[in-house]
């Protein structure tokens, strides 16, 4: 039986971490045992793992050519490995799949994360053994579950992720045996060959996309997701709604397009557009120097990363979609609900996104297996190196206290901040911000010219045009347009409040300004 992933994308850890293998040398059935039992169990959400038995390991990693198992051992180890599942309470099976790498035979168990967790095994096969422990996963070892782990164990115990659940309301024939075979050969599975002739039922089993007695069999919310044409149905508002205001939120005109069908797909969908609508870059030539300083307005890779994130880790339980908007100054990305309570706000403000205990773990597996996602808590500095290397202003994250949402802003590039700030007063600022602009600059002029000087006053007069044009204007992003440092733009407005000339309205996070002229 062969596995829904490639066994050298195995080996190299290419869509599957470290620590969801293990690596096993000879046959040694009580360690496979504990192995085994920690990946049903799926401590941390992550999918279960993989163990290779006559492949060995150095550091964590195979050594390759593997040592083996002989041809006439591979039957009796399947058997033994059946018998040990039953050792197990409640019972448990792996796939098992034998292969063969360079000119070795190899056995590869797929020990998923399982439906009746948690699972104990016992302490030891000898013949009068009565002890049974818990065991579980920490980094990339097998441990016996400590009491405060097994008090931990014991509350997910009813915790089946929903994507990893049977879908009640649908039925095998919503899988698009077109789509698993796509999907098959856009991962190199060995399972792919054999997809169009293997008994359709087997062929889901195999994949983990359906499950329950053979006189029932029904799939599961994740295969609905990824091998149906239009999980929608199923799935109400399971999409990607990007709208774009040209000229910001409070202006007329806007365009709004849907991004719908199986996840990975729309997903890929919503990325092209973007790339193709929104992403611009700017050559700035220097005469002093021949290299040429390159911006883009934001990096792909960062939106590609946050965009990820949200189909990753949204609830598919609540019916609203994903929403992208796109502004002059800036793009967000919100999904619902928000991150873990483990991730406190000084975490999120210093971008640590520790939690490893993922909402939707099996969704995480198929976008890790299409290179699309990684899983191992990498989308935030991936994000993050993006920004810096394309010199972008830091992201912003927002979620409220219930964790009902979570927002990523990611604010243009300060070159492209300018440009947009200049286009808007000269083209598309409203009446109101010039009047006000004209009132603000006569009244300010007449009673603050003498004592601020030319030189401020020109510089607060700036600062006041750009809160007229964007309320909820950041000091970081004053600080970009104006060419200064935060500290600066800090001391204007100390000395702007204390004038009585501006104020803050709302909280620091999510406040707005308004601009006093009387």
């Amino acid at each position: 039986m062969n596995l829904p992933i490639n066994i050298n994308d195995l080996l190299t850890a290419r869509a599957v971490e470290w620590e969801r293998l293990e690596f096993k040398a000879g046959w040694n059935p009580q360690k496979v045992l504990h192995t085994m039992c920690a990946f049903a169990n799926d401590f941390h959400n992550l999918g279960g793992g993989y163990i290779l038995i006559g492949v060995g390991e150095e550091n964590g990693r195979p050594v390759l050519p593997p040592r083996g198992i002989d041809a006439g051992e591979l039957d009796a180890i399947q058997k033994e490995i059946v018998e040990l599942g039953y050792r197990m309470v409640p019972y448990y099976h792996p796939i098992m799949a034998p292969c063969e790498l360079e000119g070795k035979n190899i056995l590869a168990l797929w020990a998923m994360g399982g439906q009746t967790r948690p699972y104990k095994a016992p302490v030891s096969l000898a013949k009068n053994e009565k002890e049974f422990a818990y065991y579980i996963r920490k980094g990339s070892v097998t441990v016996r579950a400590r009491h405060q782990d097994e008090i931990e164990l014991m509350s997910l115990a009813a915790t089946v992720p929903f994507d990893d659940r049977m879908s009640q309301s649908a039925s095998l024939d919503d899988l698009d045996l077109g789509l698993i075979r796509i999907y098959l050969k856009q991962i190199k599975s060995d399972l792919f060959p054999e997809a169009a002739k293997m008994d359709f039922v087997q062929l889901c089993r195999q994949m983990n996309i359906a499950e329950g007695p053979d006189e029932a069999v029904l799939p599961k919310n994740v295969g609905l997701m990824f091998f149906n044409n239009n999980p929608t149905k199923i799935f109400p508002q399971t999409q990607i709604d990007v709208v774009h205001f040209p000229e910001g939120p409070g202006a007329d005109s806007f365009t709004e397009k849907t991004f719908a069908g199986p996840l990975h797909v729309m997903l890929q969908d919503a990325l092209a557009h973007i790339r193709s609508v929104v992403i611009e870059e700017k050559i700035i030539k220097h005469p002093d120097r021949a290299e040429a300083d390159r911006f883009f307005n934001y990096p792909f890779a960062a939106i590609e990363e946050a965009l990820c994130n949200a189909v990753y880790h949204r609830s598919y339980e609540i019916r609203e979609p994903i929403e992208v908007r796109i502004l002059p100054d800036r793009i967000s990305i919100s999904s619902i609900p928000g991150p873990d309570r483990s991730i406190n706000e000084k975490d999120m403000r210093e971008f640590r996104f520790l939690s490893r205990r993922y909402r939707n773990r099996r969704v995480g597996e198929f976008l890790k297996e299409l290179e699309m996602t990684e899983g191992r808590g990498t989308g935030i500095p991936k994000m993050l190196k993006a920004i810096q290397d394309n010199g972008s202003p830091a992201p912003v994250f927002h979620t409220d206290d219930d964790r009902t949402y979570f927002l990523v802003e990611l604010p243009v590039h300060p070159v492209f901040a300018e440009a947009t700030i200049d286009k808007r007063d000269e083209i598309t600022g409203s009446e109101k911000s010039s009047e006000k602009s004209e009132v603000v600059l006569e009244k300010w002029g007449e009673k603050w010219g003498e004592k601020w000087g030319e030189k401020i006053m020109a510089r607060r007069l700036r600062i006041a045009q750009l809160m007229i044009n964007n309320p909820r204007i950041s000091t970081k992003e004053l600080a970009d347009a104006l060419k200064l440092s935060t500290s600066g733009v800090e001391n204007h407005l100390k000395a702007m409040r204390a004038a009585g000339c501006i104020r803050h309205i709302g909280p620091a996070k999510g406040g707005r300004w308004e601009v006093r002229d009387d």
